[in-house]
């Protein structure tokens, strides 16, 4: 959506030159010559960022602020202030406002400081979103997990947000990353600070050390004005890479500077930076294997490794399903505004029986499908999707000994079989027992198995 600037200014030629220029960025500029126009349209829209002058007949810019952040307590202020009126810009600043611009500016000077506002509000306005949902969304105790897998995670995360260490998620998609990286952050001493999040798997391999580290004004070409990246606009909070095992390499020095040393260089600049800034990383990708095959930097993946939480795939945490669809259902209930429909018990017996292969995103997707789309209540297994009402083969000729067995013995015996039928390769045994690379890895190291005398 085009962001909404509410601009202020007396002079008519003045005003017509700056809504020409934000206009050719597609911002969607409102002018108003006087202040009671500009809270008038306060009064009856929203918008992104108040651009005012500070010197206007009748109610000033200082005056138009505070009463514009009465209607509109969220809202950025930038004011425009003439040359030799710059305490009163500070004046203003002290007040609320987000930036300044000292008059006469040029249009490249407009440009970035009301792109740098735009940037600080809304995240400004997504971490006040973020701090007033902790409690609801980020603790622990709606984290669900009562399996043994689980009480680790919450043990690692707890104290994780008790230091102030470099943290590595691992886990599937769907696991839950980002809601454990947002818990650390937001129960730590950095909760009051920016938490920004990076996709490093959504930007295009020439555009991640821009992002990431900023870019000077012609450092190449649409580089029309100077930008700070995420570390910068993330100084003194939290930044959280997401997929890191998909950052280009050619990026991962940088990056591994500004973890040691915090220090960066803008694309396109030689002037060095300081930042001071917690880095929380996750991937679904096995870094270790990544490291072996000349595809990721040893010395950063072990610079990342220094807190590891491991997040277990739902398919391996099954006893947490009943309590978990308690969770969503209340959640949902929430939404919806009404009780949506229970599950009847062989619908229950119907998801247990799923390998949710999408974890826990999955299931919270499915569960909202049927408690608007269900026709029964409670709903039945008529209700599923076909894949949860034709799930896979399940084994037919397992039967337990009339002594009994040691379930770990019998885990060893069929990972020792997988792999003396793949012939030693961990990628093909995982498949064979329907594990992931990650996990058989787990537990092989757990079982003290070596594959080397299998295969």
């Amino acid at each position: 959506m085009k962001k909404r600037i509410l601009l202020t200014e007396d002079d008519q030629v003045q005003r017509e030159i700056i809504v020409d220029i934000l206009a050719s960025r597609d911002y969607q500029v409102v002018p108003q010559p006087a202040a009671a126009g500009a809270l008038d349209a306060l009064q009856s829209d929203t918008y992104d960022l108040l651009l005012t002058d500070l010197k206007m007949p009748g109610m000033d810019g200082i005056e138009l602020m505070r009463q514009a952040k009465r209607i509109r307590p969220d809202l950025e202020v930038v004011v425009m202030t003439a040359h030799g009126t710059i305490r009163t810009a500070v004046t203003a600043m002290r007040d609320g406002a987000i930036d300044y611009l000292e008059k006469p500016f040029d249009k490249d000077e407009l440009l970035h400081v009301v792109e740098r506002a735009l940037e600080r509000g809304g995240l400004r306005k997504e971490n006040r979103q973020l701090r007033a949902l902790v409690n609801d969304t980020v603790s622990l105790g709606n984290i669900i997990g009562e399996a043994p897998a689980m009480q680790e995670v919450f043990q690692r995360t707890g104290r994780a947000a008790q230091v102030d260490a470099t943290v590595l998620i691992l886990g599937e998609s769907g696991t839950g990353k980002e809601l454990i990286a947002r818990h650390i952050h937001f129960n730590g001493a950095r909760k009051d600070r920016p938490f920004v999040t990076v996709n490093c798997a959504a930007i295009p391999e020439n555009l991640v050390e821009s992002e990431l580290f900023g870019h000077e004004k012609g450092a190449f070409t649409g580089a029309d004005a100077a930008r700070a990246g995420k570390f910068e606009t993330a100084d003194g909070g939290t930044l959280f890479l997401d997929e890191i095992g998909d950052m280009p390499l050619a990026s991962q020095a940088k990056l591994l500077r500004v973890l040691q040393e915090g220090l960066l260089e803008r694309v396109g600049s030689n002037k060095t930076r300081q930042v001071d800034v917690r880095v929380i990383a996750a991937t679904n990708r096995d870094l270790k294997q990544r490291v072996d095959e000349g595809d990721f930097r040893e010395d950063l993946y072990y610079r990342l490794e220094v807190l590891p939480i491991l997040l277990p795939p739902l398919r391996e945490r099954m006893q947490d399903l009943p309590r978990l669809i308690a969770h969503f259902r209340a959640k949902h209930g929430k939404k919806l505004g009404a009780e949506p429909p229970a599950l009847a018990p062989e619908t229950v017996d119907a998801l247990l029986r799923y390998a949710w292969p999408g974890n826990i995103r999955e299931l919270e997707n499915t569960l909202a499908q049927l408690y608007i789309l269900a026709a029964n209540d409670p709903i039945t297994p008529a209700d599923l999707p076909p894949k949860l009402r034709t799930p896979g083969p399940r084994p037919g000729n397992l039967e337990l000994p009339p002594g009994g067995l040691v379930l770990e013995d019998l885990e060893q015996e069929l990972i020792r079989q997988a792999l003396e039928r793949s012939g030693g390769s961990i990628k093909d045994a995982a498949e064979l027992l329907g594990l992931t690379y990650k996990t058989l890895q787990y537990r092989l190291k757990k079982h003290e198995i070596d594959r080397t005398e299998l295969g």
